[in-house]
């Protein structure tokens, strides 16, 4: 977001605002998620966890959505944000910029491949052996949220038009930036 604003063009500041919208629809779904597999489990740590995509699959399932979306996969609100972000460096002439921004994605791949690792590849513990799904009063709210993910990563004109209005306007109003 702060590089965005920084680059201080209108499709910078579109993907700028875009991204505070679909980071936190990304992350109320992680946080939805765990707080889910808390109620089950007690805790959060990954021992905790461990085991979980089984028994808890519709939990899992959402968290590993909300987390192709943190790490940007096509398909998904995180991606957008960053796209337009890597093409308004490239069109300011930062391509290197660009491709550091498109790096920076495999970052969140390593902290959320230990999540999903922890989930679906782990042993869970004995004491957590009749752990269940998550009761439906958390799940409704969290695959809101999951599908949230996936329809703002194709459907993109409200939240990518709303931002592009904004940033036109902050860049070209009365008393925006660029006025003076």
């Amino acid at each position: 977001m702060l590089l965005g604003i920084g680059l201080l063009t209108e499709g910078s500041l579109t993907a700028a605002i875009t991204h505070m919208f679909n980071h936190g629809i990304t992350k109320a779904t992680l946080f939805l998620g765990v707080g889910a597999l808390v109620y089950r489990t007690g805790g959060s740590f990954y021992g905790q966890i461990a085991g979980m995509g089984r028994r808890m699959p519709w939990t899992s399932a959402a968290i590993v959505i909300a987390g192709f979306s943190l790490i940007g996969v096509p398909g998904t609100a995180g991606f957008i944000s960053k796209w337009i972000l890597v093409q308004s460096a490239i069109d300011k002439g930062l391509w290197p910029l660009g491709i550091v921004i498109a790096m920076s994605s495999l970052l969140a791949v390593v902290y959320i491949w230990r999540v999903v690792e922890a989930l679906y590849l782990a042993t869970p513990r004995d004491d957590l052996a009749e752990v269940r799904e998550a009761p439906l009063s958390l799940l409704i709210p969290l695959w809101i949220m999951a599908f949230a993910c996936l329809y703002f990563g194709t459907e993109t004109s409200l939240t990518v038009g709303a931002a592009q209005t904004a940033a036109h306007q902050l860049l070209a109003g009365p008393i925006g930036i660029m006025a003076h």
